[in-house]
């Protein structure tokens, strides 16, 4: 009967290697049980009871400890042994649990049975019916004798009858109770191996509750008793095809359309994670009671799956990210083609030779902050309207002219605006000196008036312009570059290989530990994504795929195979001197 119980609970269509990714190339990998989440029926348990002089781990000691290994079901090993306490035993202890003086003044310091006894449980999983007992008494015991803690997974089958068996089945949880609800083979006589046997049984009386609600596997049971609605425990198989790498996972509605898209180095242990109670937020709750299906998306490494997250993000808008969303859309800031130019927030990228332009910026309201920032440094005009290089007679002038904020050229032909637009262009083009300069003043001239919250809001354009022009002079030698091949140390031994094109993740792949990474090289140089340049400013990625792949680059250890930069506009891979990342890390030291 109990192996049927554990039946119960295995779960359909294990795969217990790793899916390879696009591009992988390497060995198949043995992966522990911490990394693909353990079956009930395959965990090995200690149901371990304790029978003590009293009820306090600081001042009472142990009396009796018994403990029965189980696996699959099966009994496969009993611990049991007296302990001498080194101090009497009350009467009252001795009369519920029948132990005596006499009977332990030969047994064995507990100095001597609780190294026995933590070879015993080894790596398994120590259970016990109200836990907190049990194990504070050892552990309370390992701390005086200075052994140490080994720090197992500890289940309480009272926390699990709590979560299981209700009231109108049974009056308490008790031992004795759940004994006599689950017809155990013993009954608890408040001697420790006898009730060990006993809460074996219950245990495993629970398990076979526990399945039906999609608790199958060891990890469930740390949120086993935590309040999750049954329904969304059950939706927990739908992890059990899952394979263990890293990849991209997408939660798929009744109509498969894409609910909610996501990352993860471990695929199945991730997923598996949103039908306990470790999700705790209430909108992914509500998205994982509207699904139906998972597909996942199998990645060589962790890089590819934040790359294709991205990727998939936008292309399946999905209702439950926040994150991401239609990152073709996102503000520019350029000047306009007209007489007297001005700076425009542009609501997508402008082509390459659209001339100068920054961006993309998150909002269009950071976009606004950059422009005041802009515009202060360059003198540029800020009225909407169309202007004729003559001025017409009857044009009036705006109140900006009286505050000696504009040219007014609507009124007065400028002569001096084109070095206003070069200094714009050259501002555009990421020298943030002018700005930088500018700005600053004002803020000291601000501060010293104790103007502080216009200084506050002076800072806050400087650094809108500043974040943006900084990110822009990071990436854009990647958007330039027609190849860059590069290598660091994987986890596990041997290389990760990553092929960039014009700032675009063109594939990757993993050489094994031992073996020569030229040959993976050479193949994913000629497997790899082809890749056209960008037609826009924004290049042939998103801003947040270029970014990715620059962090990844510029981890130290990282290594360059190949870069092919010859022929492109700019400097090549390289920073301004006079750039503003140089006075961002000044302004806005990074933590």
């Amino acid at each position: 009967m109990r192996a049927s119980l554990f039946t119960a609970a295995r779960p359909g269509g294990r795969i217990d290697r790793p899916d390879a990714g696009a591009g992988a190339i390497g060995l198949p990998q043995q992966l522990g049980f911490d990394e693909i989440g353990t079956p009930l029926f395959d965990a090995t348990f200690v149901v371990v009871d304790l029978e003590t002089t009293g009820g306090s781990a600081n001042e009472s000691a142990i009396t009796e400890i018994g403990a029965v290994k189980v696996r699959g079901g099966e009994t496969v090993g009993e611990f049991q042994t007296l302990v001498n306490p080194g101090v009497g035993i009350p009467p009252t202890i001795t009369l519920l649990t029948g132990i005596t003086n006499a009977m332990v003044l030969p047994a064995p310091r507990i100095s001597t049975v609780l190294p026995a006894f933590l070879e015993f449980v080894g790596d398994a999983v120590l259970v016990a019916h109200n836990a907190r007992f049990d194990v504070g008494f050892l552990k309370a015991n390992a701390a005086r004798l200075d052994l140490p803690w080994p720090r197992p997974m500890v289940v309480d089958t009272l926390a699990l009858a709590r979560r299981v068996v209700t009231r109108d089945e049974a009056p308490n949880h008790k031992l004795g109770t759940l004994a006599a609800l689950f017809r155990t083979e013993v009954t608890p006589d408040h001697r420790a191996l006898t009730d060990a046997r006993a809460t074996v049984d219950v245990l495993h009386g629970l398990f076979a509750r526990m399945s039906s609600l999609g608790l199958t596997h060891v990890e469930d049971l740390a949120t086993a008793s935590d309040p999750v609605p049954p329904a969304r425990r059950r939706k927990a198989t739908l992890a059990d095809d899952l394979p263990t790498c890293p990849g991209v996972y997408l939660f798929l509605g009744p109509r498969q359309e894409v609910l909610y898209v996501g990352t993860a180095t471990n695929l199945r242990r991730r997923v598996r994670s949103y039908f306990t109670a470790a999700e705790k937020r209430a909108r992914i709750g509500e998205m994982v009671d509207l699904a139906t299906a998972v597909k996942p998306i199998p990645c060589a490494t962790a890089l590819e799956a934040a790359v294709r997250e991205l990727r998939a993000i936008a292309e399946h808008d999905p209702r439950y990210n926040r994150r991401s969303k239609a990152p073709g859309r996102r503000p520019w800031v350029r000047l306009t083609a007209e007489a007297y130019p001005r700076l425009s927030v542009a609501r997508s990228a402008p082509q390459v030779d659209g001339g100068a332009a920054i961006g993309p910026f998150p909002s269009r309201a950071s976009a606004a902050l950059a422009v005041e920032a802009m515009v202060a440094a360059t003198g540029l005009r800020t009225c909407t309207g169309s202007l004729p290089r003559i001025p017409k007679p009857q044009a009036n002038a705006c109140i900006l002219l009286e505050l000696g904020r504009c040219s007014a050229p609507c009124v007065h032909p400028d002569t001096d605006y084109g070095d206003r637009v070069l200094r714009a262009e050259q501002v555009l083009g990421g020298n943030a000196d002018a700005v930088v300069q500018t700005m600053t003043a004002t803020i000291s001239r601000l501060s010293a008036q104790e103007r502080f919250e216009e200084a506050a809001v002076r800072r806050d354009q400087l650094l809108a312009y500043l974040r943006i022009a900084a990110r822009a002079e990071r990436l854009d030698p990647l958007r330039r570059a027609r190849q860059i091949l590069a290598a660091r140390r994987a986890d596990g031994g041997g290389w990760e290989i990553l092929l960039v094109r014009y700032g675009r993740f063109a594939g990757t792949a993993v050489s094994p530990p031992g073996r020569s990474p030229m040959p993976v090289v050479d193949s994913l140089r000629e497997t790899g994504a082809q890749v056209q340049p960008g037609q826009t400013r924004a290049g042939a990625a998103s801003d947040e795929e270029t970014a990715l792949l620059a962090d990844w680059l510029e981890r130290p250890g990282t290594r360059l195979i190949e870069t092919d930069l010859d022929g492109a506009d700019g400097p090549g891979w390289s920073l301004p001197v006079r750039g503003a990342g140089r006075h961002l890390d000044r302004l806005s030291p990074r933590p």
